[in-house]
């Protein structure tokens, strides 16, 4: 078959193509078209193909993200916000901390292990191209039913992947999620993040500037895995029958990907690029085109001096390989010799492919044939708009209405007893050692908290002690009875989470994963819990840095929970005052802040107990999420509390059975007046904590909640070696660790 070029295509412009089974519609193609003035060569509608999928162009999305920049709070802490491969954010003495989150679901339940391993992979090469050492990373993860035979095949690979890739590359894994649901049997949610830290003047961006610079590729040889990944896997729904496109699935090689980071940095401490951009999702079609059209010129690649790892792959192939461990940059002339030679230190392969050219097109070339001849923005920044019907859910009414309330309630102390110890033994509420001991929290020594603490805590200064915090969090549940205050929600548990450890909130990133746009009532879940989050950011004064959007996570017609999850980045001035969430000390005091009240719509009691899920979800006060931050994060810094922990998933009891276990102490509780025992324990009210308070700054610390309004309430003393309500129950410790304990690992047998 001859080699379809540029002027090829000019002079047949009748020739089947198919832009369908690439994932373009119709109008599409004929854009395509439109743009060209001639049909596309298969080179360029495989770059148009992926470049303008759902994944790569946010096409469903983008007329509901433009809300994070138009309500985007004002704060001197943004220095790179969203639009670059990570956002950038300011913490102090000359560092900058970059963060990311992103999907790799479809991938994760195709080829579990590396649908996992490549996902941590390419977010931690979104942050190496930002300028920045990776320093950590973070996993929340969503899968079926916790007793569905296909949970056992995909959570151990998803599981391994990420802490074969993670712990192989030395990153510690600080925090992250396990959530069990039905709603993921067949769409499990993989989400990856990862934080860097670098200096103010080392920030890099992707652009490609300056004719005559030099275009490099560098890192492993390019094969044929991760074809149409993101045209095709990402950018679709799954039908029933289960795992098919096993080719589409990308091969992770860890030391590969450790060798570049450490010639990248090295390259960078030498200022050796004048702009950089990493291979993930579409490969070098996306590399190019987006260097391309965020500089101030053309591009002109020579495409068969690529390395290969399969010398059969065609042109369309090479630019449609999602080959992980990759890099592109664009170098200065005089400065490519040099590049070359610390590649070749680090062992690590790098070809010039290209240059910047004076002219405002991409051109590649294959053997002397043009292939390519396209304005980089159309194909990068340019793709379709589309502003999706959306209508709120004929069942949504319904499902409110079907409130909690109902259910039925224990009323023995006997019974609360017994559906305590279902909750903490429930696979949402169990221990989540058996995943969590597979990862290596500790490497590099700077983690000051990790699993199961509210947030992860990194250091990053060894002579100051200053530190990130970092927590992700979710609730599907929550968001599928509102969406806009489900969103909310997320946002505030994350946020009250780092708070919790004493750490300033600084930012947000987020990872939308929700069904098919082409449902009018999943797109009403999307542009809801959107406005709501880009609301609940601005109300914090929380910006959105960047993150990610996974649509059509449904298996037929059957979508998951819209699940947002959000990831927000604090800064904590010392780490040596963070605050851990285990009762440590017998005879301190615990207090509850925050208000209580009967909310239990979407609550782990109502799933647990019932099966339920309808009625409204607690309610969402930022102002008092603001409030109770800046309570604990005086409180630490302060020294007048020695444990929090949050209130969100479980209620009170789930927090107190937590930080109980973890400290290795009982607690002795009494149920406040005006409030009945189950209310106390299973309310899932919002903007709560629970704290350990020395007797000797209860005063002070009471003092404080007082004069800034927030309720405060002694419920309780560490003591004993039981968590007892009065009047109601005792549980040893013994008996909860064991039931907390075991549920994993007896699912997984």
């Amino acid at each position: 078959m001859s080699l379809d070029t540029v002027k090829h295509s000019a002079e047949t412009p009748d020739s089947a193509q198919p832009w369908k089974e690439l994932g373009l519609k119709e109008d599409e193609y004929a854009r395509i078209r439109e743009i060209l003035g001639r049909r596309p060569t298969g080179a360029e509608l495989a770059m148009y193909s992926v470049m303008w999928s759902e994944h790569c162009s946010y096409k469903s999305s983008k007329v509901h993200l433009k809300q994070f920049g138009d309500k985007a709070p004002q704060t001197d802490a943004l220095l790179v916000g969203i639009g670059e491969n990570a956002g950038v954010v300011d913490v102090g003495q000359g560092y900058a901390v970059t963060f990311k989150i992103e999907s790799h679901n479809h991938p994760s339940y195709i080829e579990p292990y590396q649908g996992a391993a490549t996902g941590v992979g390419g977010i931690v090469r979104d942050i190496l191209a930002m300028g920045a050492r990776p320093v950590a990373v973070m996993d929340p993860l969503r899968f079926g039913a916790a007793d569905h035979p296909d949970t056992k095949r995909v959570l151990p690979g998803v599981v391994a992947g990420v802490g074969g890739y993670g712990n192989c590359l030395g990153l510690p894994n600080i925090g992250g999620e396990v959530v069990f649901d039905p709603c993921y049997q067949g769409n499990p949610l993989v989400n990856a993040l990862c934080v860097g830290v670098m200096k103010h003047e080392d920030i890099h961006l992707a652009k490609a500037s300056g004719a005559g610079n030099k275009v490099i590729l560098y890192g492993a040889r390019t094969g044929g895995d991760g074809i149409g990944g993101v045209s095709v896997l990402a950018s679709e729904t799954f039908d029933s029958t289960g795992p098919s496109r096993r080719p589409a699935v990308q091969v992770g090689d860890p030391f590969q990907e450790k060798l570049l980071i450490e010639c990248t940095l090295e390259i960078f401490r030498e200022q050796l690029v004048a702009g950089i951009q990493d291979l993930g999702g579409a490969g070098l079609s996306c590399a190019t085109s987006e260097l391309a059209s965020a500089g101030s010129g053309g591009m002109r690649v020579e495409l068969d001096t690529v390395p290969l790892r399969d010398a059969t792959l065609s042109p369309e192939e090479i630019l449609m390989s999602e080959s992980q461990e990759r890099m592109c940059a664009i170098v200065e002339p005089d400065k490519v010799e040099r590049f070359l030679e610390i590649c070749e230190k680090w062992d690590v392969i790098a070809t010039v492919i290209g240059e910047v050219t004076e002219g405002t097109r991409l051109e590649i070339y294959w053997h002397g044939e043009q292939i390519v001849d396209v304005p980089p923005r159309s194909v990068a920044h340019e793709g379709p708009t589309y502003h999706r019907p959306y209508a709120r859910p004929d069942w949504q009414d319904a499902l409110q209405a079907d409130d909690a309330g109902k259910l039925a309630r224990p009323v023995t102390g006997e019974e609360l007893r017994e559906q305590v110890l279902a909750l903490v033994g429930s696979p949402n509420q169990a221990s989540k050692a058996w995943v969590t001991d597979q990862y290596d929290r500790f490497v590099q020594g700077n983690t000051v908290l990790a699993q199961p603490e509210d947030s992860g805590v990194v250091r990053i200064d060894a002579d100051t002690d200053l530190g990130v915090a970092i927590a992700t969090d979710g609730n599907g549940r929550y968001t599928k009875l509102d969406p806009y205050a489900g969103a909310q929600l997320a946002l505030a548990e994350a946020y009250r989470n780092v708070a919790a450890t004493g750490a300033k909130p600084l930012a947000v990133s987020d990872c939308l994963n929700f069904g098919s746009p082409e449902d009018p009532a999943v797109m009403w879940q999307f542009a809801e819990a959107t406005r709501g989050l880009a609301d609940g950011c601005l109300a914090l004064g929380t910006p959105v840095t960047g993150g990610n959007v996974s649509l059509y996570n449904q298996t037929g017609d059957a979508a998951i929970h819209p699940t947002p999850v959000v990831a927000v980045l604090g800064v904590i001035d010392d780490v040596n005052r963070r605050t851990p969430m285990a009762f440590a000390e017998q005879g301190q005091l615990i207090l509850l802040l925050g208000e209580t009240r009967e909310e239990f719509g979407g609550s782990a009691w109502s799933q647990v107990v019932h099966d339920h899920l309808g009625g409204l979800p607690p309610a969402v006060d930022l102002e008092r999420e603001k409030l109770l931050a800046e309570i604990l994060i005086s409180g630490s810094r302060d020294g007048m509390i020695d444990a929090a922990h949050d209130l969100s998933d479980g209620g009170l009891i789930q927090a107190v059975t937590e930080s109980c276990l973890r400290g290795g102490h009982g607690a002795r509780l009494v149920v406040p007046d005006g409030l009945d025992a189950f209310t106390f324990l299973f309310s899932e009210s919002a903007g709560r904590a629970v704290v350990a308070v020395p007797r000797s700054e209860e005063l002070r610390f009471t003092d404080m909640c007082g004069a800034r309004g927030l309720p405060v309430t002694r419920i309780g003393v560490i003591d004993g070696d039981a968590v007892e309500v009065q009047g109601e129950f005792a549980i040893p410790l013994a008996e909860l660790g064991a039931v907390h304990e075991a549920t994993i690992p007896a699912l997984l047998a």
